[in-house]
């Protein structure tokens, strides 16, 4: 059993003894800090807290808990039931609320959830305000509303059409094209809240589609990352032929994943290189993923006169970076798009969107697509540590060693070659480095990554 704090939320498997597992008791406490956390920040707030879940079996549970929390310290809840990710946080926006919870546990196995937490914009905390919350919760230095002060309890299910018109109003979505160009395609929703929403975007889009794993029962049909490993079932009913796409999405609709129209993986990393593409060619400007993301997309904007520039691991240390950089789009190589546009945050359903509507300006094969693409592979390996590894003597090392090459270490230490690279950064909820290489064929980026490793293993040994 497993429970996880950190800056970015609370998350660990149900059920078993307190203590040790995501249970009701701190569930209360979590909630409560974040609630005073947001309460100090926003005195003056309005008073509401949006509450959105995925379709995980726990999540009925935890949203009672939840939101039962809020209206004792005070808060009005608008609970928009089952959503995604992204939709929460429009939510959060849309609605004027001082803050947001989603309950998802992301791409983690069903007995697993979590409590994701954001401010008045509708995105995740910064690391400053993740520390104070949980340094409330460990004080417990709360208090809860008098009986005059007890939050009210509102259900409001009209946020997934909001979402909807939303990513529709964008510019840079041709709904007349994608309609014209008769799309058929077939949609992987594991069992989650995608088999809702992404339905009634097609529908809008005038996209005829299979949908597999609709049922938003939370019982995910396989392990609910997208990876290339776990989606041989659209992958077949891909080769069967007759479809012109494979979207995948992972359980709170946040990650996008592409399957050509063969049956082979498009690959998570080209899901932002592709749509950035499209995105430059219409309003050229820099961009921003993170240090662990394909070189292609910096291929891609610097082929399109931008700047590219590589952010710490996170979703809030990408948004962060594009803001500051003025990234008319960015994200993570997992299949996270960020298009500021719409949000700072990632969104599969403005990722699905954009992808089609490149697609039907460009009149080709999703294969075709991929292919016109600098052709990248990362091999991504781990690193068991023992308790006295030293990890920063790790880092320096390997920092001594290649001095002379470009080295970023804002996050880990990344080594840039001029033809590949190799990403060493400590996990923050596992003792182990997780290893990242990039090169131009998938032996020589593995190759790399185990000549870097055994460093480590060396260093290990004294």
């Amino acid at each position: 059993m497993t429970l996880i704090k950190s800056i970015s939320g609370i998350r660990g498997t149900i059920g078993g003894a307190t203590g040790d597992t995501l249970n009701p008791l701190d569930i209360v406490k979590f909630t409560t800090a974040y609630a005073t956390f947001i309460h100090r920040n926003t005195p003056s707030g309005s008073g509401k807290i949006v509450v959105g879940r995925d379709a995980r079996v726990s999540g009925e549970m935890v949203r009672s808990v939840v939101c039962g929390t809020l209206m004792g310290v005070g808060y009005d809840v608008i609970d928009i039931g089952l959503a995604t990710t992204p939709t929460t946080e429009l939510a959060v926006r849309m609605s004027g609320a001082d803050g947001g919870i989603i309950i998802t546990a992301s791409h983690n196995p069903r007995q697993w959830n979590a409590l994701k937490l954001l401010n008045n914009e509708g995105e995740f905390l910064t690391k400053a305000d993740g520390s104070e919350v949980l340094a409330i919760a460990e004080k417990e230095d709360f208090e809860y509303a008098d009986v005059d002060r007890v939050g009210h309890y509102t259900v409001d299910d009209t946020y997934n059409r909001k979402h909807i018109d939303s990513v529709l109003a964008l510019a840079l979505v041709d709904g007349q094209a994608v309609r014209s160009a008769g799309f058929r395609v077939c949609v992987d929703a594991i069992n989650s809240v995608g088999g809702i929403i992404l339905p009634e975007l097609l529908d809008r889009l005038g996209v005829e589609y299979k949908l597999i794993n609709g049922e938003p029962t939370g019982d995910f049909a396989h392990n609910p990352e997208p990876l290339e490993k776990n989606l041989t079932g659209i992958m077949d009913e891909m080769k069967s032929g007759g479809y012109d796409l494979g979207i995948v999405v992972d359980p709170d609709v946040d990650r996008l994943a592409f399957i050509s129209e063969d049956g082979a993986m498009f690959g998570e990393e080209y899901t932002l290189v592709s749509i950035a593409d499209y995105v430059l060619s219409h309003t050229p400007g820099n961009t921003v993923s993170n240090l662990s993301s394909t070189r292609a997309l910096r291929d891609v904007t610097v082929a399109h006169g931008g700047e590219y520039t590589a952010a710490a691991v996170g979703e809030v240390n990408v948004t962060t970076r594009m803001k500051e950089v003025g990234a008319v789009i960015g994200g993570e190589g997992n299949g996270g798009v960020i298009y500021p546009e719409s949000h700072y945050g990632r969104d599969a359903l403005v990722g699905i969107a954009l992808f089609l509507s490149s697609l039907a300006h460009k009149g080709c094969k999703v294969s075709e697509l991929r292919a016109s693409f600098p052709n990248y592979f990362i091999a991504k390996n781990r690193i068991d540590l023992t308790p006295t590894t030293d990890i920063n003597a790790i880092l320096d090392k390997v920092k001594d060693m290649y001095g002379d090459e470009k080295v970023n270490d804002i996050d880990g230490v990344k080594i840039d070659f001029a033809d590949k690279w190799v990403h060493l950064r400590a996990s923050n909820t596992e003792p182990i480095i997780r290893v990242y290489s990039e090169a131009a064929t998938m032996e020589e980026a593995d190759t790399l990554g185990k000549k870097l490793m055994q460093v480590v293993y060396d260093m290990q040994k004294k």
